[in-house]
């Protein structure tokens, strides 16, 4: 469903965003590359079939950088998630370390950010629900959400 009027999404309490993305550096070294590129779906489908682990929800595009905006409960569940053992994060941390590391084939990046009511605000116009529109409650932007620095205050 197409949104066509001006919307905004309200998160209860706080929350993370966690972008996550990997960046091809030699396209022909497509064996370094795959197995990083395989290990997200894995992690993706143990965290959706564990809403425990605190995954609110993800967004993810594809081009020679793949990012993933991901949506946590918390920090702390997203630490968590990364040090256990028994997650399939570690291992293929661990194989990322072992078949690539600083060899430059492929690159790995991460940005977390800790967000809070007051600490953002979103707009949608003409879309469907989307990122933190996906996440959280998508309400019209109207009122006391219609600017963007009046979103910021509530």
């Amino acid at each position: 469903m197409i949104y066509k009027d001006r919307m905004t999404a309200r998160m209860d309490g706080d929350f993370v965003v966690f972008l996550i993305g990997m960046r091809i550096n030699k396209p022909l070294a497509v064996h370094k590359y795959l197995p990083v590129l395989n290990a997200m779906p894995k992690m993706l489908t143990e965290l959706y079939t564990k809403p425990e682990l605190g995954l609110l929800h993800h967004e993810m595009w594809f081009s020679r950088t793949i990012i993933l905006v991901q949506y946590w409960r918390s920090m702390e569940q997203l630490i968590d998630y990364a040090k256990n053992k028994d997650s399939a994060h570690l291992p293929a941390w661990q194989a990322f370390n072992k078949a690539v590391g600083t060899a430059g084939s492929v690159g790995i990046w991460h940005e977390t950010y800790k967000a809070s009511p007051g600490t953002y605000e979103n707009l949608y116009v003409n879309m469907p629900a989307f990122g933190l529109g996906k996440t959280g409650l998508l309400v019209e932007a109207k009122g006391h959400l219609k600017s963007a620095s009046d979103r910021f205050k509530s």
